[in-house]
């Protein structure tokens, strides 16, 4: 869907002066409901001011993007405003709001057409020339006009009027958020640097977008394909294609182009390609399977988990004095938000990883498969170890039946996913996870659960230390899930049951700090960094604080230094976390579950320690006049 198709000439209001930011919001709600896309403006508005509480949508070099998606709202639209004035809107950067974008969508649209909206204006507002000319347009028909010349030339992606794409790009991550579309931005900024035409293909949280046609496939010199999550193969059979990590193209996307067009990139055949880059290939395919479990498992982790921690919390004040042995479901309330609420969810932890590897191995003859061999596992003693690998046992157990199946009549092709798949799978492979896999995979689990919890005081330090780094390595690649999944894995027993983990604590600990030292740094070191960097510090502030640690990745991405920065006081930050004994059943939620851990006045004080000491490395480490000389050579 285009911007434009949302963005009628009766919704675009120009050189408004309101007097603060809800009568902003008011007028701009009022337009939509002159255009007939609102049942109940009141409620609508009611809905955008809601949002506007959970967090501030002024994004910051002037601009801000209300939304809401509300019963109140008929069909898809998009407002517009320029104020050249400015109103105050609480922005990220503290700066007054010129121009305003105002989405709205009915929830029976999902969230794709929400995500796609706001994803398409993000990026197209993050060129600073882009936002100038909106602010001068003199009429809704220029300010439409503006855009759609805007939407016209990322879709061609430098393109020529008639030229295919020299190079290919799919990017994915296991999210869906944040490193789809910075790598896809990364690698289209390249293209016009280096004049290499590119069509990027993002698969994220809102579906596939921009989708590779067959011709762009046949017509192209060459395909990156930058994921960390399983993406449609088939389609490039006998071209060049080049697998890298997503955060390849964040942090390399020039060399990548090069290579795309350089002709000494194999062919893809399907399956695994040979040689030295068989390797690499099988490491990344393996890393993709089990990311798309993790991804679907951590809802169910995070959700479960933080009800599980509340529970607790709630007895504390409710119940103090109850039976210790119950604790955590002495009071009502504490005991549905544990028994009924919080342990059903987090129950579905282990089947939900095994059957979404299974899924991504052999897609959905996988699951069920998947989903029944990670429960079995669960129940055997295999833990979350055991249940990974009853995910990737299930996925390929179920590719060899369906090969096996292959050459049934063409009759029978209906009666393979509801009944050969199924039963065949399941009798395969729940036998071969309680004969083969279960006996010694939970002796393994039980030993790695003893080890743990015979770790002395240094063990768990040295252990705090080392995950809490590894979160800023690469903050969200490789590097970052395998601690993150590590510390998840500690979240679980061999029985199954949750518990609540030091190891958790010292990791979130981890990814906290990368971004809130960037974003405390620029505001210590102001002259080391450029107008730009300072503007995304400050966002950095409630990334960090909601412990999303991709917020560091364009300042690691444009200076390596970073790196090692935020590692030094996210080890400090984890060793002190352990050492105070901190622990955590929650495996998300940032400043908003320290109440639930305990000894939470030293875990604060070990996030403040890491992210000083980390924000004192960054500030030494750059020039005193760093900032102006990257402005004046335009980086």
């Amino acid at each position: 869907m285009q911007l434009l198709d949302l963005l009628r000439e009766e919704f675009v209001l120009l050189n408004r002066r309101p007097a603060s930011k809800n009568e902003a919001l008011l007028l701009m709600t009022q337009a939509l409901e002159r255009g007939g896309v609102l049942e109940d403006s009141m409620e609508f508005l009611r809905c955008v001011l809601q949002r506007e509480q959970e967090g501030t949508t002024g994004v910051g070099d002037g601009v801000a993007i209300p939304h809401a998606r509300s019963p109140a709202v008929r069909v898809p639209a998009l407002a517009a405003m320029t104020v050249p004035e400015g109103v105050e809107f609480d922005a990220l950067d503290g700066q007054p709001v010129r121009l305003l974008f105002l989405i709205a969508t009915p929830p029976e649209k999902g969230s794709g057409t929400h995500l796609e909206v706001l994803s398409s204006l993000a990026a197209l507002l993050m060129e600073s020339s882009f936002r100038e000319t909106l602010e001068r347009a003199g009429s809704p028909e220029e300010f439409r006009y503006i855009v759609e010349q805007a939407e016209h030339r990322k879709a061609s992606s430098s393109l020529s009027s008639g030229e295919l794409p020299r190079v290919l790009a799919v990017t994915a991550c296991p999210t869906g958020i944040a490193h789809t579309y910075m790598a896809a931005e990364q690698l289209e900024k390249a293209s016009a640097r280096h004049g290499i035409s590119v069509k990027v293909e993002t698969n994220g949280a809102a579906g596939r977008r921009n989708v590779l046609t067959d011709e762009e496939i046949r017509a192209c010199e060459g395909i990156i394909v930058a994921a960390d999550a399983a993406v449609e193969l088939d389609r490039f059979r006998g071209k060049p294609v080049l697998f890298v990590p997503v955060s390849e193209a964040i942090r390399h996307p020039d060399k990548l182009l090069f290579q795309a067009v350089s002709g000494e990139i194999p062919n893809y055949e399907g399956g695994v390609s040979t040689g030295l880059h068989s390797i690499s290939r099988i490491a990344h395919t393996i890393y993709s399977h089990l990311m798309n479990g993790v991804s679907h498992m951590l809802p169910f982790v995070i959700g479960g988990g933080l009800l599980i921690a509340l529970a607790y919390l709630v007895d504390s004040i409710l119940a103090p004095d109850g039976p210790a042995l119950t604790f955590g479901s002495n009071s009502a309330l504490a005991y549905f938000l544990k028994e009924e609420a919080g342990e059903i969810a987090f129950g579905f932890m282990l089947p939900i990883l095994s059957g979404y590897i299974a899924k991504s191995i052999a897609d959905r003859p996988g699951l069920v498969v998947g989903f029944v061999a990670g429960a079995l596992a669960g129940s055997g003693g295999g833990g979350f170890l055991g249940a990974l690998l009853a995910g990737f046992l299930a996925g390929y157990v179920m590719q060899l039946v369906k090969r096996m199946l292959r050459f049934l009549p063409a009759g029978m092709e209906g009666a393979k996913p509801v009944l050969f798949y199924p039963v065949i799978g399941l009798l395969s492979v729940c036998a071969l996870t309680v004969l083969v896999l279960d006996p010694p995979i939970s002796h393994v689990n039980a030993a790695l659960t003893n080890w743990l919890s015979s770790l002395d005081d240094i063990g768990t330090v040295a252990l705090g230390v080392l995950l809490a780094a590894m979160m800023s390595v690469d903050m969200g690649g490789p590097v970052n899930k395998a601690a993150y999944v590590f510390a998840t894995a500690s979240l679980v027993n061999a029985a199954g049951n949750p518990v609540s983990s030091p190891l958790m604590a010292s990791v979130m600990l981890g990814g906290m700090v990368p971004p809130l030292a960037i974003a405390l740094a620029t505001v210590l070191f102001r002259s080391r960094f450029t107008t730009r960097q300072q503007q995304t510090g400050m966002m950095n502030f409630i990334m960090g604080l909601s412990f999303i640690t991709e917020g560091a990745i364009p300042f690691a991405a444009s200076d390596l230094r970073v790196i090692p920065a935020c590692m030094l006081g996210s080890a400090v930050a984890g060793g002190i976390s352990a050492y105070f004994r901190c622990s955590l059943q929650a495996p998300h939620g940032g400043i908003f579950v320290f109440a639930l851990v305990p000894n939470w006045p030293m875990y604060f004080l070990a996030l403040a320690a890491g992210t000083l000491i980390s924000a004192l490395a960054l500030g030494l480490m750059r020039h005193p006049n760093q900032g102006k000389q990257d402005e004046e050579n335009g980086r």
